[in-house]
């Protein structure tokens, strides 16, 4: 589909269109831009070239850095937030087009798909050569390995209420101690509450969320600094740590490896 439309459009009825795959490019302007919750039958594919997208599920936040994409089954509701100035490609499929989970989830893209979902955006429908990169964009996105960069949240509304508080305020170290007190629960209570919703410990659900605002930022131009500071940090170092330990490899290392492995 040959067109750049501006995010978030109201003219483009994904659903109405036959093909088992769409790809649609999409400019993003200065300032970051959020798509309220909404749904469609069609599955889609959130792929950032640069910058980065949020999206967010009933189960779970999941991360979208540049190079990578978040995969959302036909008719989930969902909402997204992109960060500015960022170049996104969306690429609707058709529900059984591509064997692909049935809960959402975060891919590496490689080079190859990378410009598959480039050249179908930049084509007009109908060519014949198009059914042929369908055919292997199709073949081509299970075969995608996972990022773990998803946030596990709640509808249960004391966990709400802490997700939404830390999501404003990241910053925030309060102890699992404190958080009980703020949503009148006892401490060993919102422990088990916390792993029982959300299959992690308070500690980590928290350092998750830290991992998603962390990559959404860097992914933004925000320096390591600025993001060490934003989240509370007593120093740089002790920022950089916790995100090695968590994804194996300093930011910078990461994110480079990242774009490396899809470019």
């Amino acid at each position: 589909m040959r067109q750049a439309l501006q995010y978030p459009w109201t003219d483009l009825d994904v659903d109405r269109i036959s093909a088992p795959a769409v790809s649609v490019r999409i400019d993003v302007g200065q300032a970051r831009t959020e798509v309220p919750e909404h749904q469609h039958r069609k599955g889609q594919l959130v792929f950032a070239l640069a910058g980065g997208v949020t999206c967010r599920v009933p189960s779970g936040l999941w991360m979208v850095p540049p190079h990578c994409a978040v995969w959302i089954p036909g008719s989930l509701p969902h909402s997204n937030i992109a960060t500015a100035n960022a170049r996104l490609f969306f690429v609707y499929l058709e529900p059984g087009a591509a064997e692909l989970p049935d809960q959402c989830c975060t891919l590496s893209i490689s080079p190859l798909l990378r410009e598959l979902i480039i050249e179908l955006a930049d084509r007009e429908p109908a060519h014949e050569v198009d059914e042929l990169l369908i055919k292997v964009l199709l073949a081509q996105l299970p075969l995608m390995p996972v990022q773990q960069l998803h946030l596990p949240v709640s509808a249960e509304p004391r966990l709400a209420t802490i997700a939404n508080a830390l999501a404003a305020n990241p910053a925030d170290r309060a102890t699992v101690g404190v958080w009980a007190r703020r949503v009148a629960m006892s401490e060993s209570s919102l422990s088990r509450l916390v792993v029982q919703e959300t299959g992690l410990s308070f500690g980590r659900w928290r350092q998750q969320l830290h991992l998603m605002v962390a990559i959404r930022e860097l992914s933004d131009g925000a320096t390591v600094q600025q993001v060490s500071a934003d989240l509370g940090y007593a120093s740089v170092a002790s920022f950089i740590s916790m995100f090695k330990k968590a994804l194996g490899k300093p930011p910078a290392k990461y994110l480079s490896s990242v774009a490396h492995k899809s470019g």
